[in-house]
């Protein structure tokens, strides 16, 4: 069952998009227009493989970037490969919206088939080819058992039989014991088994399938003692085929191999199915976990009859059948990171610069009333932000707190602040349970905010709670009562604050905070506000708003005044801001897009984008933050917010974009911030009109955005250089 808001606002989206394809159809071949989703994602992971083959990166940080690109294939097979097996499976045939690329689902996955199994080739390629003799050469190896000494051997032994052995289980499959429920992405080993004695007398001894379960509580990269300066590991999974004739005695072991199962992890979610939100995300974890096989890897040592019976047994195609040439589970080598102590081989330590307050304030809140308070993080410490809920906490004069969470960390000083708060003030919060792959931490969450008295809230169901907002009502010591808020683009997460590049901006304006309390709300009683100004909220009035202001821009071009818009967002796909970015350039609009991610936008398509240019930067931090500048005809504004220019975003979510409006501030986003980024000609990428991505030209001193915007951090007075 769905909301009237959603219906009214799914309905105007297919309306809105018909009426701009119906538009454009008669100057260029629609067919042209959009770049693939799917493809423009792989694409975004091949950017980051990019930074695993750069020998300029430091050795550590490339084997973390080789992680990072299996961490972020899993979820994309899970989610959007088995998204598209499931139209299938339901016998969906028709071509997907032309900004899917007009394809059927089964044309899409047989082209994705292709691009994964080609991108899979070149990550092994990367690990085998670049990253293993440079480890070598710098003394750290990953060893198989027969490379190991004697005294190398001695100790995995000891830590086998202390550590792994209580924690397995063998199961040899037969009709007395099946095949066991292998859960989503749990490292297995397979084994081909023979009776060393013939059964019930026979002449012909049969094999068996016997399989062991890695245990997920131990990490996968085992210390060894170190020899000649060398820092060795082994293989969790490797130690223990190093022990499978003891687990399987009474079998001859005639092969084995590694494998690892993927599982469609997407939430299929039915509201008058379930007594609350809670009850029904939980439930769909467990079914998560046992979700439909879509992806089995399986080392390439592995024999034909071991590949056929899993393929078998999961039910699933040639094409899903992956072969790896080195560990399965790359994702995993994000231990060797941690666990090589090789500063020397990883980024300099950086900490973001501490905020200070004027001379005059003597506490957030006095400096909050006198100015806001703009950061941009890791290059500005979150321990900011941090503080100022910790304040609300401890303030006595603090009447209640709001606040948003969509994402957190273990030991969150936010969580704990807002728990400490309940004893003596109201706090409501609003947890988004359905975060992906953080839905059980965020359950926990809830439970524990609700025991401590906090009011507990999860926003609307169909629409996820996506904002980031954090409101504080005081009694100042001039007896008025005001509020204080914090909006930003990241999730209130102290761990990923440092290294995810996010804006925060705190202040305590009467019509920001205001209208952060009308949102709040729309979150807790879903009770709409005739107006949310000055801010732009999902899905009531964000998605027409930004549209409003790139045909703003238009209009400005149009009449001869200063046009231009910089954008920078994590993805870019809504089909209706592509058009009006379109139609904006073609007017003379000069377009600047800082798209981390997907983007479905073609640039510099003659007659149709050549004003658009598109860049992609992929470095030492994670580009998180949203920033849109619009110059307005001269009197420029400047936006942030938690929403990309996603479908999503603007219409499945509640997300808010917010202005900066002092003039400081603004000239540090735009000539500061963004100018940095356009600048960058080091880890700049640049999309080109076919999708494909080229490295940013090197004209004269090489410049990195990330590196340059530590250097200010840490006292610089250096400026970005001119953009050639």
């Amino acid at each position: 069952m769905t909301t009237t808001r959603q219906a009214t606002a799914t309905a105007t989206k297919r309306t809105a998009k018909k009426d701009v394809v119906t538009k454009n159809a008669k100057v260029k071949p629609v067919e042209n227009l959009f770049l693939s989703r799917d493809e423009s994602w792989l694409r975004f992971n091949q950017r980051v493989l990019e930074e695993a083959e750069d020998p300029t990166n430091p050795l550590l940080e490339r084997v973390k970037f080789l992680a990072i690109t299996a961490s972020n294939l899993d979820e994309f097979v899970e989610i959007r490969v088995a998204g598209i097996l499931q139209r299938i499976e339901e016998g969906y045939n028709q071509p997907q919206p032309l900004d899917e690329g007009g394809l059927t689902p089964q044309e899409r996955l047989d082209r994705l088939s292709v691009l994964l199994a080609s991108f899979v080739e070149a990550q092994y390629r990367c690990w085998n080819d670049l990253l293993l003799p440079a480890m070598e050469q710098e003394k750290i190896r990953v060893l198989q058992w027969r490379q190991l000494s004697d005294a190398a051997r001695t100790h995995a032994l000891q830590f086998y039989e202390n550590e792994v052995d209580p924690l397995l289980t063998p199961v040899t499959i037969d009709p007395s014991h099946p095949f066991p429920r292998v859960l989503n992405k749990a490292l297995c080993l397979a084994l081909l088994l023979r009776h060393k004695r013939k059964m019930n007398g026979g002449s012909k001894q049969v094999t068996a399938l016997g399989v062991v379960t890695v245990p997920r509580s131990l990490p996968r990269l085992i210390p060894l003692p170190g020899e000649d300066g060398y820092c060795d590991f082994i293989l969790l999974h490797e130690l223990i085929e190093s022990r499978v004739e003891h687990m399987f005695r009474g079998y001859e072991v005639l092969s084995r191999a590694a494998f690892r199962v993927t599982r469609n992890s997407n939430l299929y979610m039915q509201e008058e199915e379930s007594r609350s939100v809670l009850e029904s995300v939980r439930a769909e974890l467990h079914n998560r976990r046992k979700g439909d096989a879509v992806r089995l890897e399986i080392e390439s040592s592995a024999t034909e009859e071991i590949v056929e019976r899993l393929r078998t047994n999961f039910e699933l195609e040639l094409w899903q059948v992956f072969r790896t040439d080195g560990p399965v589970n790359l994702s995993r080598l994000m231990n060797l990171y941690s666990e090589a102590k090789r500063p020397s081989l990883k980024y300099p330590p950086f900490s973001g610069k501490e905020f200070r307050l004027s001379a005059k304030s003597v506490d957030i809140f006095d400096e909050m009333r006198k100015r806001d308070v703009m950061l941009h993080h890791p290059f500005d410490s979150y321990k900011t932000v941090e503080g100022f809920i910790e304040a609300g906490s401890e303030d006595p004069n603090v009447i209640s707190m709001k606040q948003t969470l969509y994402r957190t960390s273990k030991d969150s000083p936010i969580f704990r602040a807002l728990i400490e708060a309940a004893q003596s003030k109201d706090v409501t919060v609003v947890v988004e349970l359905m975060a992906r792959f953080d839905e059980d931490s965020n359950i926990r969450w809830a439970r524990e905010l609700e025991d401590a008295g906090v009011g507990v809230f999860h926003g609307i169901f169909g629409l996820k709670t996506h904002c980031k907002l954090a409101l504080l009502v005081r009694r100042d010591p001039d007896g008025m009562v005001r509020r204080y808020a914090h909006l930003g683009t990241g999730n209130y997460n102290p761990v990923t604050a440092r290294f995810y590049t996010d804006i925060s901006l705190m202040t305590s304006r009467p019509e920001l905070t205001e209208a952060v309390q009308k949102v709040f709300d729309y979150l807790t009683a879903e009770t709409e506000d005739d107006s949310y100004l000055p801010l732009k909220v999902a899905p009531l009035t964000l998605w027409d708003g930004l549209v409003e202001l790139i045909e703003r821009e238009t209009q400005h071009a149009k009449s001869g005044r200063p046009a231009a818009i910089v954008a920078k967002m994590n993805g870019l796909l809504d089909r209706r801001i592509v058009e009006a970015l379109y139609a904006a350039s073609k007017a003379g609009v000069e377009v600047d897009l800082i798209v981390r991610g997907m983007c479905s936008l073609r640039p510099g398509v003659k007659g149709l984008s050549e004003r658009i240019r598109v860049r992609s930067i992929v470095g030492r931090f994670l580009e998180h933050s949203r920033i849109f500048s619009f110059a307005n005809g001269g009197n420029g504004e400047i936006y942030c917010g938690s929403a990309d220019w996603m479908p999503r975003n603007l219409v499945e979510r509640c997300e808010v974009l917010f202005p900066v409006t002092q003039p400081e501030l603004k000239k540090r986003l735009r000539d500061e911030i963004l100018a940095a980024y356009l600048a960058d000609n080091t880890k700049a990428r640049l999309l080109q009109p076919d999708g494909e991505y080229v490295r940013a030209p090197r004209i004269g001193t090489a410049f990195s955005a990330q590196e340059f915007l530590i250097r200010v951090a840490e006292g610089s007075s250096e400026k970005v250089p001119q953009r050639s």
